[in-house]
């Protein structure tokens, strides 16, 4: 599902953790990201693997989630969602593009014909599944969204988006020990959903309070 994060900030971020430094290679970048004892090199790699990184990547960027620097967790987020929104193949990631400005201008009709041709080609390609669940969330059509993200997570297990987006349909749906199910599982993979965190707090007390009128 969409992204809780502010992109204008993270990019910001971006620039400041690259500025005046040499681009990494993939190599370069998984091993800086990987280099406990420089903050600095982490964070290198944290930005670079959003230009560079591979899906093989993921569980690496996934561990630096919970990297004792904020910097590093946010740029390791937003590497995430580069490298989930590469497909591989340059022309469905050419119309993944478009399907995504379509979303953007709110044109949701034409982005889901857009994003359901680029997964009959390329069923692999998560993200897809993703934007078109996201699309179908934002007409309220909460079963094809809800169908979409299980596509998801079959191809992307650790998908924190697709998780939250579950989340967010059940408490549509007014399901809330649902709800704060998966929302309890994205957080269990990205520590750093803010307001996911607040959406668990708010349904944790609405249910104590719906379990004392019970009683």
């Amino acid at each position: 599902m969409k992204r809780k994060i502010v992109v204008s900030v993270v990019l910001l971020s971006l620039a400041a953790a690259v500025a005046g430094a040499e681009p990494l290679s993939r190599a370069q970048a998984l091993v800086a990201l990987q280099d406990r004892a420089d903050v600095a090199a982490r964070r290198q790699g944290a930005a670079w693997l959003g230009d560079t990184g591979l899906m093989p990547d993921v569980p690496l960027l996934v561990e630096a989630l919970r990297d004792p620097d904020e910097l590093v967790r946010a740029l390791a987020e937003h590497s995430l969602w580069q490298v989930w929104g590469r497909s591989g193949h340059p022309e469905a990631d050419r119309q993944f593009q478009i399907g995504v400005e379509q979303m953007n201008q709110g044109d949701l009709g034409a982005a889901i014909e857009t994003f359901g041709r680029i997964i009959q080609g390329n069923p692999d390609f998560a993200e897809a599944w993703n934007k078109r669940a996201t699309a179908y969330y934002l007409l309220g059509e909460f079963g094809k969204s809800l169908a979409d993200c299980e596509e998801v997570l079959r191809r992307n297990p650790v998908h924190f988006g697709a998780l939250s987006g579950f989340g967010l349909i059940y408490l549509q749906l007014r399901e809330p020990e649902r709800a704060i199910h998966y929302f309890r599982r994205a957080l269990a993979v990205n520590p750093n959903l803010a307001q996911i965190k607040t959406a668990v707090e708010e349904l944790e007390r609405l249910l104590r309070e719906r379990s004392q009128e019970s009683i």
